[in-house]
């Protein structure tokens, strides 16, 4: 699958930071794509210049095959940023239909587009509404229809679930899928690593302006697992010890392993059949990306302190 959005070496510098320091990757069409970081970390720098608020200071930005233009490309994208952007005093239905004129479509269309959302998301009695009376969660919906009601091909979502109760989160994340599988592309930006692991089919890590983790949620996990694994037995042999494996932790009938090097998960079950164990259940524990970018973003901190040290 081509790539929607490539951004190469990009830079882009204040007057004591470097907020974006040499960043490159790519995102495929029609994928969901995780931009994280912590605060400070140079994300919201990366989606200005993605949307065109900003310039890169150096760098390149190729956009749907061909170089980023602004002034032309912006119709094409999406952005839902993470501070309310909506005009308190308008009604809900003249502000909608603003917005999506100001994207291009005539006012028939942007009609026609506007009731199709509204009923979609249980929103057809809130027309003559007010923002300013609307409560958190509702404003983030009426958000998150004025982003993506033209179509766009590149749809980027700040913190889209925040405010929103269970239900409606799960509302707006099934159409979040359903616009990807309609060909449009999501980047998707939040401090709530759950929800990553959920929805994202790939993420990108930034940290003091430059990109630490790049790749699948997958491939990450793998690559930072520890070889741990979970078994349950319907109860435990006399000896538990074994060259296998270390115990890490006893919890009733349910022990957690770490396989020694030189061993396969197969040992483990080898090892237990042998002893005349009946095995409930069997799973490898691979690391939370709560927990992975947690690791990387202390790592990098730690890092820069001591780089820091040293120059001085």
């Amino acid at each position: 699958m081509s790539a929607i959005l490539e951004l190469t070496n990009l830079r882009k510098h204040y007057a004591t930071q470097k907020a974006v320091d040499d960043i490159s990757f790519s995102i495929e069409q029609g994928s969901i794509f995780g931009l994280l970081g912590p605060n400070g970390a140079g994300k919201t720098t990366l989606l200005r210049m993605i949307t065109g608020i900003f310039y890169p200071d150096s760098g390149h930005i190729q956009f749907d095959g061909k170089t980023f233009d602004p002034l032309n490309d912006i119709i094409k994208i999406g952005y839902m940023p993470e501070e309310r952007g909506l005009y308190k005093k308008m009604k809900i239905g003249e502000q909608a239909m603003y917005l999506a004129q100001l994207k291009g479509l005539s006012k028939a269309e942007a009609m026609q587009k506007i009731k199709f959302w509204f009923k979609k998301l249980e929103m057809e009695t809130w027309w003559n509404k007010k923002v300013e009376d609307l409560s958190k969660g509702m404003s983030q919906k009426l958000q998150f229809v004025t982003t993506v009601l033209h179509e766009p091909k590149l749809i980027i979502l700040d913190e889209p679930f925040s405010g929103l109760d269970p239900l409606n989160a799960n509302l707006i994340k099934e159409e979040i899928y359903g616009l990807a599988k309609r060909g449009s592309t999501v980047i998707f930006s939040t401090h709530r690593m759950e929800q990553v692991e959920e929805i994202c089919d790939h993420i990108v890590l930034v940290n003091l302006g430059k990109k630490i983790l790049d790749g699948t949620v997958h491939n990450i996990k793998q690559q930072f697992k520890e070889n741990k694994f979970s078994i349950k037995l319907n109860e435990l042999p006399g000896t538990l010890s074994a060259p296998a494996f270390n115990i890490v932790n006893v919890n009733d009938n349910e022990l957690v392993l770490q396989i020694n090097e030189g061993f396969k998960s197969n040992d483990i079950l080898t090892h237990f059949l042998h002893n005349q164990c009946t095995i409930e259940s069997f799973h490898e524990i691979l690391p939370t990306l709560n927990e992975i970018f947690i690791s990387q973003v202390e790592g990098t901190h730690a890092t820069a302190r001591a780089f820091q040290k040293t120059d001085n």
